[in-house]
């Protein structure tokens, strides 16, 4: 995790810098509050981000934590200081949460392994946690960006039976079918390294799977030539990133 997040806390700084946040939260709190779902809320990295941009101090933001690990809540439990504060937990798949009356859903590169025949269930979950006027918000990197096309590459090498990644474009359309009004902002990036073991521990997490060792990945098929149009002369690897950062008020 920590290889991982030795390049992946970019996508994060990404998305902390792509927009006023303090409006964003400002502008939809109730009585100096804002009431928000974390859907898939993972490790609190996007808070933490926030914070490090210098999110105001107003209004508090109520945060419920759903994931489907108890790991990953109390994980990102621990990550939250304030503005930001620890309410509900939900231990569940979003298209198993009930939950409304949120100002505010975000899931912050979090729906990657929502099942495709689900995907429309738990978009529609996500609209209807919103209250009316309220703000909702998927960052999600898109089908030409670096998680998706490794990770298409990495199914076609070693694992073909194993499920495709959610890609932003179809985040885009189940928001759409479900009646969000969605905008959407376009954000490319670049991250990359020159240490063999940062490389592998990131690349082993986007495939989740640690059993794969670089070199393995390196020796051929669709993964070994994605690798290496990775690699730059020098041998660092510099990975291309598309990120979608999906935003709608619910009517």
């Amino acid at each position: 995790m920590e290889a991982f997040y030795a390049l992946a806390t970019e996508d994060y700084r990404q998305l902390a810098d792509a927009r006023s946040w303090d409006d964003d939260l400002g502008g939809h709190a109730v009585d100096g509050r804002v009431r928000l779902l974390d859907v898939a809320c993972g490790s609190g990295k996007f808070p933490t981000a926030l914070l490090a941009k210098g999110l105001a101090a107003d209004p508090i933001v109520e945060v419920d934590l759903l994931d489907p690990s108890a790991f990953s809540i109390a994980e990102a439990r621990k990550a939250l200081v304030p503005p930001f504060v620890a309410s509900g937990e939900h231990q569940v798949f979003l298209q198993d949460f009930s939950g409304t009356g949120y100002d505010v859903a975000w899931a912050t590169h979090a729906l990657y392994a929502l099942p495709p025949n689900e995907l429309a269930a738990g978009t529609a979950k996500m609209v209807e946690a919103l209250r009316p006027g309220g703000f909702g918000v998927v960052a999600q990197a898109s089908s030409v960006s670096h998680y998706l096309t490794f990770y298409d590459a990495y199914r076609a090498t070693f694992a073909p039976e194993a499920t495709p990644y959610t890609d932003a474009e179809g985040v885009a359309s189940a928001l759409r079918a479900a009646g969000a009004p969605i905008e959407v902002q376009v954000l490319q990036y670049r991250t990359g390294t020159s240490d063999r073991l940062v490389a592998e521990g990131f690349l082993q997490r986007c495939a989740f799977d640690d059993a794969v060792s670089l070199e393995e990945m390196e020796s051929g098929g669709a993964l070994g030539d994605y690798l290496a149009g990775c690699r730059l002369p020098d041998g660092t690897y510099e990975f291309r990133h598309e990120a979608h950062l999906i935003t709608w008020e619910r009517p």
